[in-house]
């Protein structure tokens, strides 16, 4: 199978986590075949929160009702992709850029449910680039406290978040402690947040392998 067939498998076998209600909705490759898997069951929802405005325009091309997260309160389940993730659930998000509304949307859902194909299984963290959301007037001090960690902070030329702000990508990091790390960075003055999800892990892993798709928990 093709890596994006194995998205398209791993996104099928989310919905059958979807239940009654609002869910929340992630942002990514991996997150647009879930999307276009959830048209199919609209019906059984009574629409999503969105962590990104380009999901939210594929949500509602699909007639999917768009819901603002302070009306919708806590979700029932949140599904989305992981640029790394771990046997112990912690990931690495932010590739697409989407990471503070995405952690935003998992920490208000009792169930992270994570679509991934077999790549992103990784033994440690790190090897992909972390991102850290970076208030515009603080980006140089930031990356100076990120080389200080032992990152090489990169600026993502050309990319605004939703939200206004830039994003530093850190190559070079060796995540031994994903969760200690996700706190001190976000302690550094001028850090919106950092695409480190180890503090809220995913509860399920639904992974695409050439065997089909494997579920693993964290326990």
């Amino acid at each position: 199978m093709t890596q994006d067939e194995l998205k398209q498998a791993t996104a099928r076998a989310a919905v059958e986590y979807v239940p009654a209600g609002i869910i929340g909705v992630g942002t990514g490759s991996t997150a647009n075949y879930f999307i276009d898997e959830l048209a199919r069951i609209k019906g059984r929802i009574d629409g999503a929160v969105a962590s990104s405005e380009a999901t939210a325009q594929r949500l509602k091309s699909h007639g999917i009702p768009v819901l603002d997260l302070n009306s919708a309160g806590e979700l029932a389940v949140y599904v989305d992709g992981a640029d790394e993730i771990t046997e112990h659930m912690h990931m690495i998000k932010g590739g697409g850029g989407a990471l503070t509304r995405e952690k935003i949307v998992a920490a208000c859902s009792r169930k992270f449910v994570c679509i991934a194909d077999g790549t992103k299984l990784v033994g440690m963290l790190g090897k992909f680039p972390l991102p850290v959301e970076v208030i515009p007037m603080a980006q140089s001090h930031v990356a100076r406290q990120l080389v200080k960690l032992g990152g090489q902070p990169v600026l993502r030329q050309g990319f605004t978040t939703d939200n206004g702000n830039v994003i530093l990508d850190v190559h070079g990091l060796k995540i031994m402690n994903p969760v200690e790390l996700e706190s001190e960075i976000n302690q550094i003055t001028g850090v919106v947040t950092n695409g480190l999800f180890a503090r809220r892990p995913a509860d399920v892993l639904l992974l695409g392998t050439g065997e089909g798709v494997k579920m693993l928990t964290g326990d």
